[in-house]
């Protein structure tokens, strides 16, 4: 008994540090939000609430609701694409289409997120690879601005978040037991009906870890929105790395911060309710 808790210990412990470390952090973040700015220091003055009442000027507000919206776009873009290449992933029978699928879906994670979106800059450019294409083919004749635009975004993350999703959505589709589609089908169910009616309801864990997984990466994500975004699409992420980096108005970019947090803990809350009667009309 003695060695089985000394053991649990032993794995506890590291993450028991990184607990303290976060929490620690965090209130170092906390303490900044309620101190005053004083420009062309670093040192930071006495304690006040103004940083947050700030956070209501229209600048900001847009940069909640960029944040917000582009989480809830990434995450139903994402699974509309990671759904079909988990199932053709896991149902195909041709081992060259199961690899292939594999490369396809998987080796972005062997790429780091900085290297991805500068494969997309090369894409969406004025000079890049659609924009040439398009006006080679004298489809256009002026580039199409994909560039520092949302829809360069959006595109952007949903790429950097699918390899996951298709992992856990693959992961919950694996788990599923076939007799019960050959049951339906036995009963009459076409293709259709039986994806709709069984598949889709049972991979429904799936589902919810994928919606999850995708918002709350899209929600802290800050290289793409950066450097897809050019700093005109702004989000929370962008904005406190202006503020903290450029500005050094490290006080407001802390509020900023915690501002993010909570709105994140409402949106992931918010997810939460909707996911569960999700799960609740899947095992239904």
């Amino acid at each position: 008994m003695h060695a089985r808790s000394g053991l649990l210990a032993w794995f506890i412990s590291p993450a028991a540090c990184v607990a303290i470390g976060i929490c620690a952090a965090m209130l170092a973040v906390l303490q900044f939000s309620i101190r005053t700015y004083i420009p062309g220091s670093l040192d930071v003055g006495g304690f006040t609430l103004a940083n947050f009442s700030d956070l209501y000027k229209p600048i900001y507000l847009t940069a909640f609701w960029n944040t917000f919206w582009l989480s809830v776009q990434t995450t139903v873009f994402t699974l509309l694409v990671a759904y079909p290449l988990a199932y053709a992933l896991v149902r195909t029978r041709n081992k060259s289409v199961k690899a292939t699928i594999l490369i396809i879906a998987i080796t972005p994670l062997f790429l780091g997120e900085v290297v991805r979106t500068y494969s997309w800059i090369i894409v969406l450019g004025n000079s890049g690879f659609i924009n040439a294409i398009l006006m080679k083919s004298g489809i256009i004749d002026t580039p199409i601005a994909m560039m520092f635009t949302r829809f360069g975004v959006l595109v952007a993350l949903v790429h950097v978040t699918i390899p996951v999703v298709v992992l856990m959505l693959s992961a919950a589709l694996s788990h599923i037991d076939r007799d019960y589609e050959k049951a339906a089908e036995s009963l009459g169910a076409g293709p259709v009906r039986t994806f709709f009616t069984i598949t889709l309801p049972l991979s429904m864990p799936g589902i919810i870890a994928g919606m999850t997984t995708a918002f709350a990466w899209t929600f802290s994500a800050f290289a793409t929105p950066q450097m897809i975004g050019g700093g005109r699409v702004h989000t929370v992420s962008t904005l406190v790395y202006q503020l903290g980096f450029s500005s050094m108005n490290f006080p407001f970019a802390a509020s900023l911060s915690i501002a993010g947090l909570v709105l994140t803990m409402l949106s992931l809350a918010m997810m939460h309710r909707m996911t569960r009667r999700m799960k609740q009309i899947g095992v239904h």
